[in-house]
């Protein structure tokens, strides 16, 4: 380092900084305090919430993890070198706020405290909650810290980084700049700026009078355009599409009240679009499961770390669709029966040893699989047929689109049953094993024996299978899309959606696969996040990264080394000053936070960059090595 105080300038102040900070505290103490260091936190948003869980956006939108779901802090399970330092999940810090045992929570919000003071582990809590949460996990980290180290908060936004190998300036957006010996970026999601098929959506948009809302984080976008009473259509049916019908709803002063049969009706206020809403699949990613596991939990038989192994280290590309997707069907149709076998046996025609064996021996997508459990399983409900979980409206034709509606609220009703009563808890045993093979391929992501299609699917297809599977709303808003639908605000408009920009007709054209005819509209809405792309970003320091070459991208990501998330510069080196961790990088996905007792993959990135930098700021690091093979991006997080 150099002889002045030593500094770092960390550019994204939000939940992933936040859990770095924290790592440094507790590896700086455990390695001996070391040299007096000043941290520049770099970020217009609050320093521990971000913008993303930033308390100034609608009390609305929520988590779509259940607050016992959620923590900040390491604990037993956590393979970390670091010291573990236990702390309260979302619930634990609820209650402790409520009995007066935390008296700095800040929670002087009248909703947020009324939200607080009700809050249970299977709550779903709002954003506004969990910035609350955040910020304070953010003042314990800093309060780890010891005396000789400096916090200096500058609320705004990096535009650039400069330095080569030398001391390194952080440009910040109003001119002024920080000296850094050390640079981590922490930018967790990133906005992009409009290219490919967006930024043809949006010209034509543009030159027609027509109105395109592009892929958008919801809390940011501008939903005035969208007029009441207004046809609109949406693409996409996950989380982004979800909360943008909640601000459209309920969020324009609609009214969700119990029916005197039980069930939810919507009373709407007249100022709610009227929102046509599709996507590849047509159906709304399946709602978080509530039920609990009462059977047995077996380790992962076929897609284990070995088979992984053994797989990636013949010598030939491994492709994912044929050798690995299998694998991984078979696993979580054992988790999913053995959940039905054992925890729910009256519901079976057979025993689980001879079940199981049969299991092993068929192809989990043949008619082989599809007699044995017509045989084994006499309830349809309890059947799983992965194709058919997968994709639901595929090969379907309604006559009309009255027919479409009735049909996807039946299957949003049932799925709601399926992943919300205990009677099905199998629909858990299936998430868990989903979850292990996720753990297992992760650490693997980056090998060198995948093909390059596989490295494509582990990028695209997966995430979003996963997603599907495991990162989807609250029962609750999916209820609520329902009463949507009867009350005549939304419509489905099924899979295989398609949109066509026709210049002839001045309009977007929308059709699907499950019924006749397209008709022609004037508002498109994209419902997804932005897709990840540093030279696009709209981060300046992401883009200035990238075109000063200090940044290697592949597939749009910032290439990072595994081992403590160093940058990769684009001649190969490993830059001896930078370190990124996030999204936008080419590690596995892990999200800021995550279930208490996982030994969740964030917290083993946090530490090892924590015990990098410190070791980098003490002068006793490793010499740098060679450039290990790069990891890719798996799994999204279960937040």
């Amino acid at each position: 380092m150099s002889s002045l105080r030593a500094s770092i300038a960390v550019i994204g102040a939000g939940p992933r900084a936040a859990g770095w900070l924290e790592r440094f505290a507790a590896n700086r103490a455990a390695a001996g305090r070391g040299e007096p260091v000043t941290i520049h936190l770099v970020d217009p948003h609050p320093a521990g919430p971000g913008r993303i869980w930033r308390s100034a956006q609608s009390p609305l939108l929520k988590l779509n993890s259940m607050a016992a779901d959620v923590t900040m802090f390491t604990d037993a399970s956590c393979a970390i070198d670091g010291p573990i330092i236990p702390g309260p999940s979302l619930i634990e810090w609820a209650e402790q706020v409520r009995a007066g045992h935390i008296d700095d929570g800040r929670v002087t919000d009248a909703v947020v405290r009324a939200e607080l003071e009700g809050l249970t582990g299977s709550s779903f809590p709002t954003r506004r909650l969990q910035s609350h949460y955040l910020d304070w996990f953010q003042r314990r980290a800093v309060e780890l810290l010891d005396a000789d180290v400096t916090i200096v908060v500058h609320a705004n936004r990096a535009v650039s980084v400069e330095g080569g190998d030398d001391v390194q300036q952080v440009t910040l957006e109003d001119g002024s700049s920080i000296r850094a010996d050390l640079v981590l970026y922490a930018l967790g999601h990133n906005g992009r700026a409009l290219d490919g098929e967006p930024a043809a959506l949006a010209a034509f948009a543009d030159r027609h009078g027509l109105h395109y809302q592009p892929p958008a984080f919801t809390a940011d976008a501008d939903t005035s355009a969208l007029a009441a009473g207004r046809p609109i259509v949406v693409r996409g049916f996950g989380l982004a599409a979800v909360d943008l019908v909640v601000l459209l709803t309920e969020g324009r002063g609609g009214r969700f009240d119990r029916a005197p049969g039980g069930g939810l009706r919507y009373t709407p206020s007249g100022l709610e679009p009227r929102i046509l809403i599709g996507s590849r699949r047509g159906v709304p990613y399946h709602a978080k499961i509530s039920s609990t596991l009462v059977g047995d939990r077996p380790p992962l038989r076929f897609f284990t770390a070995d088979a992984l192994g053994r797989l990636l280290g013949r010598g030939t590309p491994v492709d994912f669709r044929s050798e690995v997707w299998p694998l991984i069907a078979r696993e979580m149709l054992h988790g999913y029966y053995a959940e039905l076998f054992t925890g729910h046996p009256e519901r079976t025609a057979s025993d689980w040893s001879s079940f199981v064996a049969r299991l092993a021996l068929v192809d989990p997508f043949g008619d082989e699989y599809r007699a044995l459990v017509e045989r084994a399983v006499p309830h349809e409900d309890d059947r799983l047929l992965l194709d058919a979980f997968d994709r639901p409206l595929d090969g379907t034709r309604f006559e009309n689109a009255a027919a479409l509606q009735e049909a996807v609220r039946d299957y949003i009703r049932r799925d709601l049953r399926l992943r919300s009563d205990q009677g099905h808890s199998a629909t858990l045993g299936l998430f868990t094993a989903l979850l292990q093979c996720m753990f297992v391929l992760a650490p693997e992501s980056g090998s060198p024996g995948w093909s390059e299609t596989a490295r494509t699917d582990l990028r695209t297809w997966w995430p979003g299978f996963f997603s599907y599977v495991a990162s989807g709303p609250p029962g609750h808003r999916l209820e609520e899309l329902v009463a949507l639908s009867e009350a005549g605000i939304v419509e489905f408009l099924g899979g295989g959606m398609r949109v066509t920009a026709d210049e002839d007709a001045g309009a977007f054209i929308v059709g699907g696969s499950n019924v006749d005819g397209e008709f022609a509209a004037d508002t498109l809405v994209d419902a997804w996040l932005p897709g990840a792309d540093a030279a696009t970003s709209d981060s300046a320091a992401l883009r200035d990264l990238v075109a000063r070459g200090d940044g290697a991208e592949r597939d749009g990501l910032i290439e990072v080394r595994p081992s403590d998330s160093r940058i990769v510069r684009t001649d190969g080196s490993v830059h001896p000053r930078r370190y990124a961790i996030g999204p936008f990088t080419t590690a596995p996905f892990a999200g800021a936070f995550s279930r208490p007792g996982t030994n969740a993959l964030s917290f083993r990135e946090n530490d090892a960059v924590a015990v990098a930098m410190v070791r980098r700021l003490s002068g006793s690091e490793a010499p740098a090595g060679a450039v290990e093979p790069p990891a890719t991006r798996t799994s999204p997080a279960i937040a």
